[in-house]
């Protein structure tokens, strides 16, 4: 069965998981997953992921959650782009999450960044999703 959002999909899963409270989760390997998921390891949002190969033989990527006080970091997640509605913001445009408290996930020239460093370096881009 083919899937047509990836990342929505990555998103869902993360949100399905610490909503229950669970330690780690499985998905399905990509380099898009795994560059998002190196953006909010470096954040502090979860504590880290790793390569695994899953029950079918297939490679997939364990990620750790975090929590704090038995609550989960990660307080939302939202898909801002799709593949049928891409949103692109110029370098002037960049959107502030949660008042700067979360980040924005961008896709840009210079490959997957965060809202402050494209401010930072003075680029837009494709907003992927936003985390807070």
């Amino acid at each position: 069965m083919s899937m047509t959002d990836p990342v929505a999909d990555l998103l869902t899963r993360i949100r399905n998981a610490a909503q229950r409270g669970h330690a780690t989760l499985t998905v399905p390997a990509s380099g898009l997953k795994r560059s998002i998921l190196q953006l909010m390891a470096r954040e502090g949002y979860i504590c880290g992921f790793e390569n695994v190969t899953s029950e079918a033989g297939h490679p997939a990527l364990r990620v750790d959650l975090k929590y704090v006080d038995g609550s989960s970091v990660i307080e939302g997640l939202r898909r801002i782009s799709s593949p049928g509605l891409r949103q692109y913001v110029g370098k002037g445009d960049v959107p502030w999450v949660q008042g700067g408290y979360g980040i924005a996930i961008l896709s840009t020239s210079r490959g997957l960044i965060t809202d402050r460093e494209a401010r930072r370096q003075g680029v837009g881009g494709e907003v992927l999703c936003t985390v807070w």
